[in-house]
């Protein structure tokens, strides 16, 4: 709104003008003067720079809502809001119904712990029939790195829903539904926007996914087109001076010390803090104790929690429906744990290359 243009808000033609002329387009330009200094600009009154100053702020500005007429917003856009269910009870109920429409939902986690399985079937559940529960439509699948597998995607749907993907040709039906877009660059995938949007109205399109980019722009996309939205992050090491910046803090060196069979990644979500605060929904994946996590760690309609898992011919299973309510830094944490044994190959693989080049050299 502050963009709005002066010379579109209703101002008498002549005072519009008279801002016009002395370069003051926008209600941002008029906004950032004051009272006094916009006089001597204008070169007019006190009086009619105090009535257009007035009607350009209340043009701008959203007026002042209670939170009853919020509330009765809401149910009258009831029809347009919704979950996509995961299928993953407990994680549904703690979201009210699953992934929402018309937000952005962040996946975080290092490679291979989970995250294009979990979007595989996520796809697949957008794309179901509505009476198997599914939304019944498309789905755009930006596949960035490549990662995306029809074969895994019909091995999971079989596996999940035997009573559909038995059926003859429903499996290249539901497959079919699934559009995958592979762009090879930024700007490439910048110049497709105007065509995801056009494909959201006129395909049905009932979930959107990338695969693994954030993209600031995408958050108009969420409310452009009233569908769920994941995107999937990556992670990064992070400096120890980071631990002070960044809420998704690694675990501290004494941990390490106090379990030296285990070394835990000292590990940050990609994109920084900016980004942490455009997500609505923030759902981490890890792996601790020999045991993967979901963690939901950003939502506003639910604690804290986390969810043991694993990755089955099904896809991505729940072993807990209850979920830990999680406290402090732990919830903002990311752990990739690597077994003592890989420590163990590499020693063993830097001796073996020791001897063998003590051999060539007396050789």
């Amino acid at each position: 709104m502050a963009n709005k243009l002066i010379n579109q808000m209703g101002l008498p033609k002549s005072i519009a003008n008279i801002f016009t002329a002395r370069n003051i387009i926008t209600a941002k330009d008029a906004l950032s003067h004051t009272e006094f200094e916009l006089m001597e600009l204008l070169d007019v009154g006190k009086e009619e720079v105090t009535s257009a100053m007035a009607h350009v702020s209340e043009v701008v500005c959203p007026p002042c809502q209670t939170a009853l007429l919020l509330l009765e917003q809401r149910v009258r856009n009831e029809t347009l809001a919704g979950h996509l269910p995961t299928r993953l009870k407990g994680l549904d109920d703690a979201l009210c119904g699953g992934i929402p429409f018309g937000v952005l939902t962040e996946l975080v986690g290092p490679a291979g712990i989970g995250k294009t399985q979990f979007c595989l079937k996520l796809s697949l559940l957008a794309s179901l029939p509505a009476s198997c529960g599914g939304l019944d439509g498309r789905v755009i699948y930006i596949d960035i790195e490549s990662k995306f597998r029809s074969k895994r995607l019909i091995e999971i749907g079989i596996n999940s829903f035997p009573e559909i993907f038995h059926k003859k040709g429903m499996a290249q039906e539901m497959a079919g539904r699934i559009l995958i877009l592979r762009p090879t660059s930024l700007s490439e995938f910048a110049e497709s926007l105007y065509q995801i949007k056009v494909s959201l109205l006129q395909q049905q399109v009932k979930l959107l996914i990338i695969d693994s980019m954030a993209a600031l722009v995408l958050g108009s996309l969420a409310e452009f087109s009233r569908i769920p939205v994941v995107l999937t992050n990556q992670v990064r090491s992070q400096s120890g001076d980071e631990s002070r910046i960044y809420s998704f803090q690694a675990q501290s060196r004494s941990i390490i010390k106090d379990n030296p069979a285990t070394y835990d990644s000292h590990l940050v979500a990609a994109l920084g803090i900016n980004w942490a605060h455009a997500v609505t929904i923030r759902l981490v994946l890890e792996a601790r104790s020999g045991q993967r996590f979901i963690k939901l760690a950003k939502s506003p309609i639910s604690p804290p929690l986390a969810f043991p898992f694993k990755i089955t011919s099904s896809g991505v299973i729940l072993l807990d429906d209850d979920g830990i309510e999680m406290k402090g830094p732990e919830i903002n944490t990311i752990q990739c744990q690597v077994e003592v044994l890989t420590c163990l190959f590499s020693s063993v693989m830097k001796n073996m290359r020791a001897k063998i080049l003590c051999l060539i050299s007396k050789g």
